[in-house]
């Protein structure tokens, strides 16, 4: 039985944390990059400090992005603040510092930008990041015309998301499809407005499947031209990009 597609507000292009590799990810200014590369909409990823602070970070450690050392989710926001996560990607941003959401999201209200916010819990804290996420979004973009758009591979974080902000779109990201529709079922079960699969795994079967259940199609992390040729010729939604030199928003 088929389903109505649920409203969607978002541009289908959407730079990967901030502006892919060409800045620091997750920071400020990686997003203000993007956004002179011309795009509307930014990934980010977020977790939480051990003082309930939600900050822009990938790993579940510090060293790879940032000069700190250790459990990122660990430490309190007065220590990550004092960070440095700009040195490690090049001179030009050494002493970018690592952003909150609350920095992120008002730059991206005043601006009129769309945000897709993937829960990144440190390991055992699913159900509080993603209900914290989910709290903080649902105050910040009061009164917007687009919320955010919540998404990650951890179902309890998602759970948990909707439980505190069910007005909120969510979306199941999904590296590897599970045995038959499962995943197709976790989205269903967390109400989930969208998708969001490695790239490689969608094809015209699935996309029709997806869609005629009411959820919309993304796509990570695009790279290649032939790859987003595909996907755009198979009627999918959105396209998160590292390549945002090579990919032109503008061209719909």
């Amino acid at each position: 039985m088929s389903a109505p597609l649920s409203p969607w507000p978002y541009p289908r292009w959407i730079a990967h944390r901030g502006a892919g590799r060409l800045a620091p990810e997750n920071t400020l200014a990686a997003f203000r990059l993007g956004a002179r590369h011309g795009y509307r909409m930014f990934e980010c990823d977020v977790k939480l400090s051990s003082d309930g602070v939600l900050v822009l970070l990938h790993d579940a450690t510090l060293e790879r992005t940032t000069s700190g050392h250790g459990l990122a989710g660990a430490q309190p926001w007065r220590e990550l603040a004092q960070l440095d996560a700009g040195g490690w990607h090049s001179r030009q941003y050494a002493g970018e510092p690592l952003p909150t959401l609350t920095n992120v999201a008002r730059w991206c209200i005043a601006n009129g930008y769309h945000l897709n916010i993937e829960i990144k819990p440190t390991p055992g804290t699913e159900p509080e990041t993603g209900r914290a996420v989910a709290q903080l979004a649902a105050q910040l973009w009061q009164g917007q015309a687009a919320a955010p758009l919540l998404t990650s591979f951890k179902a309890a974080a998602l759970a948990a998301a909707r439980e505190a902000a069910p007005q909120l779109p969510r979306g199941l990201l999904v590296d590897k499809l599970a045995e038959g529709d499962a995943d197709m079922q976790t989205a269903l079960q967390l109400a989930c407005q969208a998708m969001v699969l490695n790239h490689g795994l969608w094809d015209a079967a699935l996309v029709a499947q997806v869609h005629g259940r009411g959820m919309r199609c993304l796509s990570y992390t695009v790279n290649d031209a032939w790859a987003a040729e595909r996907l755009i010729a198979l009627r999918t939604d959105g396209i998160i990009t590292d390549r945002v030199d090579l990919f032109s928003p503008a061209a719909g």
